[in-house]
């Protein structure tokens, strides 16, 4: 026999429901080898600059318009430059923190944590339902990238989300 569990689902599933809302907003300013661009300039085939490799090309990139909670950072609040100017992001886009806040998150000095778990309400505020024109950056395999003066995860599948859990 086997457990009725209700409500539950598997990991892989819920963090495909994530990923499903995550990218670069329209306009967002991206670090490339040519210096910085807007997303919505950026196009297969450039070199974008990664914390992991150093330097990525882009394989694909997608524009989808959705319907999602965001988040809006102010410049600054998550340290110095960071970010350096006002930006919103999707609620569950992944990024790289490295200071107490990973720290008290997570009890790692880094860790990728997704922009909602940031809100305080003060700097970082929660923005419900929200229709927004996103960019997916596709490399090779998920890398921090630079956007906006913050690092951020390209577009990531929820199963490399799972292994990077």
């Amino acid at each position: 026999m086997k457990p009725q569990t209700v409500g539950r689902e598997g990991v892989v599933a819920r963090l495909a429901r994530e990923v499903e809302s995550t990218g670069l907003v329209a306009g967002s300013i991206v670090m490339t080898l040519q210096g910085e661009m807007p997303v919505d300039a950026l196009a297969p085939g450039d070199r974008i600059i990664t914390r992991e490799a150093g330097m990525a090309v882009i394989r694909d990139i997608r524009k989808k318009e959705v319907t999602c909670d965001m988040i809006a950072v102010m410049a600054g609040s998550l340290g110095h430059t960071r970010p350096d100017r006002d930006v919103s992001l999707p609620a569950d886009q992944r990024i790289l923190i490295r200071d107490w806040r990973a720290e008290a998150l997570t009890g790692r000095k880094q860790a990728l944590i997704p922009a909602r778990t940031l809100v305080d309400n003060e700097f970082v505020r929660l923005q419900k339902d929200v229709t927004v024109t996103l960019y997916e950056i596709e490399l090779d395999r998920a890398q921090t990238i630079y956007a906006d003066g913050l690092e951020v995860v390209s577009h990531i599948t929820a199963e490399e989300l799972e292994r990077a859990a």
